[in-house]
């Protein structure tokens, strides 16, 4: 079986860089994107000491149209088989802040929603047209709740999740999946710099692999830990000003 092409983005840190690992396997490429250069070039190096060729590019992805001709590109020169959009920012809003800031807000819809929604959209119609492929969303859990603290994350967050549902119901007749994975709390750079409680927080390299193993059995929802799925159920039964009032409680 001829190896596969898998694009990663976000793959300098956290769990970007542990996906790349998770996916590193002799005979498989791997391209792997960010903005940082030298952590790009540690992930690839682990991932190479595992039997991958990885490549790397650093650059930034909120360059929007330098992003969707890259990728184009990519593809053209050697399709890419799966890819998995895992870039993204985190952040809430300072507790002596009436609201979030508009540069801060913009900086997070841009990398948390457009970016991954421009890479999807530039991909998928090359896949479908190949009659094959895979096109992974990282989301969060934030999405199915209206979380006062991080507005814009959670807007951002519940935006790609719809345009996920929607970008799959498309390209199903044409042989191309399209999975949203809905991650809880990950011991990464970015969960380090909240200050709120993290429950059931699981390790990056931990959370990699339950993600991948859903990805290879082609699941178009994951959500991880198991018990983010068990609590969205839950929130989904209380009345909608109920659930309000308990996350105002939360600020």
């Amino acid at each position: 079986m001829p190896g596969r092409t898998i694009l990663i983005t976000g793959a300098s840190s956290g769990l970007g860089a542990a996906l790349a690992r998770a996916y590193a396997r002799a005979g498989d490429t791997l391209l792997l994107w960010g903005r940082d250069e030298n952590r790009l070039a540690a992930t690839a190096s682990q991932c190479g000491a595992l039997g991958a060729v990885a490549r790397v590019e650093a650059f930034d992805l909120r360059d929007i149209d330098g992003l969707a001709v890259r990728l184009t590109s990519r593809d053209a020169e050697t399709p890419i088989d799966l890819a998995i959009f895992c870039a993204g920012i985190g952040g809430s809003v300072p507790r002596d802040h009436l609201a979030e800031a508009p540069q801060d807000a913009h900086t997070m819809a841009l990398v948390n929603f457009t970016v991954p929604v421009v890479g999807a959209s530039a991909l998928a119609g090359a896949m479908a047209r190949r009659g094959h492929g895979q096109i992974v969303l990282i989301g969060s859990i934030a999405e199915s709740f209206p979380l006062p603290m991080a507005p814009a994350y959670a807007g951002a967050k519940a935006g790609l999740a719809m345009f996920g549902e929607a970008l799959g119901i498309r390209m199903a007749p044409h042989g191309v999946t399209v999975t949203l994975v809905s991650p809880g709390f990950i011991d990464t750079p970015m969960s380090r710099q909240l200050q709120e409680p993290k429950p059931f927080l699981l390790s990056a390299d931990r959370a990699a692999r339950l993600i991948m193993r859903r990805i290879e059995r082609r699941a178009t929802r994951i959500v991880v830990p198991w018990q983010f799925a068990v609590l969205r159920a839950v929130s989904k039964l209380l009345p909608r000003p109920l659930l309000r009032r308990i996350l105002r409680g939360a600020l």
